[in-house]
């Protein structure tokens, strides 16, 4: 182990950076952005080429790319401490700085190829079938049985094993490169049919947005288990809110 870090410090800032991202996303107009294109887009007015040169013609693909990153951010963060801190833990102080970063650039390449693929499909429902909850309704019962499958657990399963990294110069940086895009790619595996749902919504992507998040950081806290069919939810995460809470009441109420 190259050194200790600052563990509480990284927990904090990747909580912090999820928080200021679900602000944006809430407070600015443009925050939701990724899934209100343009009218004739949403209304599946024209059909799926034409929607997607018009949906080019209305957001910059800077724009796009920086909305569906703030919403990366804001979902992805807190399930992100862990990995990170791997990471960080295994880095000399001097290169810390530098092996979060590449970690997070990988990870976050692998899921900008998984948003251009979501985004295609979206704008095809929405081409097929425009302002319809359809598609989002058989998205979730694809989403459902995907997140009961022994399938998934095996991706969370990979998504959980941190490999060892060196410690020096570029053999250092390869480690820290391949990590994050070996947990990005498992993290897509795992959450894929998640993300999905929400963003073939008419209406209330923000809010289910919200919900897979939770749902999300629940599964990721769990430890790695034998594949099985069952349902994977947030019981974990839900005993930690729990044992928290009741720590803080008798803290404050001796």
């Amino acid at each position: 182990m190259a050194g200790k870090g600052n563990p509480a410090r990284a927990r904090t800032a990747l909580l912090v950076a999820s928080a200021l991202a679900w602000i944006l996303i809430l407070t600015e107009p443009g925050g939701g952005a990724w899934f209100a294109h343009c009218p004739a887009v949403a209304s599946g007015a024209m059909p799926f080429a034409a929607s997607f040169r018009m949906l080019l013609t209305m957001n910059s693909a800077m724009s796009l790319a920086a909305g569906w990153s703030l919403m990366l951010v804001a979902m992805m963060a807190p399930a992100m401490i862990a990995p990170v801190l791997h990471v960080r833990l295994r880095s000399f102080r001097r290169r810390r700085g530098r092996a979060t970063a590449l970690f997070l650039a990988a990870y976050g390449a692998v899921w900008m190829t998984a948003g251009l693929i979501l985004l295609s499909i979206e704008l095809a429902a929405a081409s097929f079938a425009p302002q319809s909850f359809w598609p989002a309704t058989i998205a979730a019962a694809v989403a459902i049985l995907w997140q009961c499958s022994p399938l998934k657990q095996r991706c969370l399963n990979r998504g959980h094993l941190h490999p060892e990294i060196r410690a020096f110069g570029s053999a250092a940086d390869l480690d820290t490169i391949r990590f994050g895009v070996t947990h990005g790619f498992w993290c897509v595996a795992s959450c894929w049919a998640m993300m999905l749902a929400p963003m073939l919504l008419p209406r209330w992507h923000i809010l289910a947005m919200a919900m897979v998040s939770v749902l999300m950081l629940g599964e990721w806290l769990e430890h790695p288990a034998p594949p099985a069919w069952q349902w994977r939810g947030i019981s974990r995460l839900k005993r930690m809110a729990v044992e928290q809470t009741r720590f803080r009441l008798s803290q404050s109420f001796p």
